[in-house]
């Protein structure tokens, strides 16, 4: 089980910050410039505070004050455009803030504990970064909870049990997901929107939203890294997105005949990227086995594409799981025509596709994909 929103996903890189030789960010600051001060209790005097601007993919340090025996610091500069910038006095208390030129920033926490305790005041956008920070972290501890209890019963052997922690999970995701979703959504000029759409929203599995967002954000944030970066993630994606019309794929079957992927027009079809040597994927097949042996003499077939350069492991693993559906393959690992061509960037993947070959689902594993085909195959 794994969580679509998680704000560690950027908190997590604080440890790779790299020191910057010309800190653009400092320097006198005036109405042009941002201001940031803070007053920070449980640290001493002297304490060192740092300001780091969020890169790409790492915090990139720009400037460092000290803690006055008030507790209070201060940062002045100008910065090329509105961003996300960490604060921190150890990889263990940091918070992500937004700068802009013009803002005025009042930032108040325990030193030792920031992001838990910390309040924001003078930029909207700043406050919209706490409020989803919260969300996100509310939902990642249930989350973490459940699945710990889910893993405490797979050790136990229940799995009636891990099959009802495992809607819980998945529901509780949802609900993070639309919540977050919803702000984004209240608020679609802001800088932290279009970071959110652009970096911790799965642009696959919400490619309408991340889509219509973007749209969004080419008006009311046409200069933004973020909406640029969002853009460029979500073009390539724009041909196998769901609702569209799947691709042609047409690769030799074990016997060496060349099958279409259009040949299965009718039919509900499972694309399923696998290959032989991929661990995540066999243990993935009894999942796809079990749904194809009940769908399939309603309408649903498979077309599984390999990631395999080794035609006789893949035959043999073929025979191994029992996948007694379509197989295709160059023989060419991840330089698959196919893979190429759907932007498979990791496997298991799977693309679901409606009898007019146009894509309905993507990624449904387990009782995710039972649940569709129960949906579309009444």
């Amino acid at each position: 089980m794994k969580s679509l929103l998680f704000v560690g996903a950027v908190l997590g890189m604080a440890n790779a910050c790299t020191k910057n030789t010309t800190p653009t960010t400092t320097g006198a600051a005036g109405d042009a410039g941002y201001q940031l001060s803070g007053q920070l209790t449980n640290a001493p005097a002297g304490t060192k505070v740092y300001l780091a601007e969020l890169g790409e993919t790492q915090f990139i340090s720009r400037d460092t004050a000290s803690l006055d025996d008030k507790g209070q610091f201060r940062f002045t500069g100008t910065v090329p455009e509105a961003g996300l910038y960490q604060v921190k006095t150890s990889d263990q208390s940091q918070v992500l803030l937004a700068l802009s030129n013009g803002s005025k920033v009042e930032l108040s926490g325990d030193a030792q504990k920031l992001a838990e305790t910390y309040t924001v005041k003078g930029s909207k956008d700043s406050e919209l970064l706490q409020q989803l920070n919260r969300t996100m972290q509310q939902s990642k501890e249930q989350m973490g909870r459940l699945e710990q209890r889910y893993n405490q019963n797979a050790q136990a052997g229940r799995a009636d049990s891990m099959q009802a922690l495992e809607k819980q999970f998945y529901a509780a995701q949802a609900r993070s997901t639309n919540s977050v979703k919803a702000l984004v959504k209240q608020n679609p000029k802001s800088v932290v929107s279009a970071f959110v759409v652009a970096n911790l929203i799965n642009p696959e599995e919400q490619f309408g939203f991340a889509d219509s967002m973007a749209t969004q954000f080419k008006t009311t944030l046409p200069d933004s890294r973020y909406t640029r970066a969002l853009v460029a993630k979500i073009e390539p994606m724009r041909a196998t997105a769901v609702g569209s019309a799947a691709p042609e794929i047409n690769l030799a079957a074990p016997d060496g005949k060349a099958v279409a992927l259009s040949s299965l027009r009718g039919k509900y079809v499972l694309i399923d990227f696998w290959a032989s040597w991929c661990g995540p994927c066999r243990r993935e097949n009894p999942n796809v086995v079990k749904a194809y042996n009940k769908y399939k003499g309603k309408g649903f077939e498979i077309y599984g594409v390999s990631f395999d350069q080794d035609r006789d492991k893949w035959l043999k693993a073929i025979q191994a799981d029992g996948l007694t559906w379509k197989h295709v393959s160059d023989l060419k690992g991840w330089e698959s025509a196919a893979g190429q061509t759907y932007s498979i960037k990791s496997i298991p993947a799977s693309i679901l596709l409606d009898p007019q070959g146009r894509i309905i689902g993507k990624n449904l594993r387990g009782e995710a994909l039972e649940a569709k085909l129960a949906s579309v195959l009444k």
